[in-house]
């Protein structure tokens, strides 16, 4: 069984930041891309950033140079640092990996969302 959990989603002020962590357990064999998703009511999903395992990073062109992936690999963790937010960044966040089981099985996987909230 695998399971990605998410972290650090919350209420905050425009201009605010938070960090959102997501820890990858069970029984992982390897992570290939990490990355972060985030739907808004009433709207798709949408890409917001990547981490290839070996660290090469891609952000959704409304958050570049305001937020920032980053990856653990020993703890199989992905964070999203998230500054200078706006209330358009409002919406639930979800982690997403592309994972080898112990069974060698490839999946996609993903956590169950975190909710952030900016106020105006």
């Amino acid at each position: 069984q695998v399971r990605l959990v998410e972290s650090g989603g919350g209420l905050v002020q425009a201009g605010g930041s938070l960090r959102l962590s997501c820890v990858g357990s069970g029984s992982i064999f390897r992570i290939y891309d990490m990355g972060w998703y985030r739907q808004a009511p009433g709207k798709q999903r949408e890409l917001v950033a990547t981490i290839s395992s070996d660290g090469i990073t891609s952000h959704l062109d409304s958050v570049k140079g305001r937020f920032t992936i980053s990856r653990d690999n020993a703890k199989k963790l992905v964070y999203l640092q998230m500054n200078s937010l706006k209330p358009e960044d409002t919406g639930v966040y979800y982690c997403n990996a592309d994972i080898v089981t112990n069974q060698f099985v490839r999946n996609d996987y993903w956590g169950q969302g975190t909710q952030v909230t900016v106020s105006s």
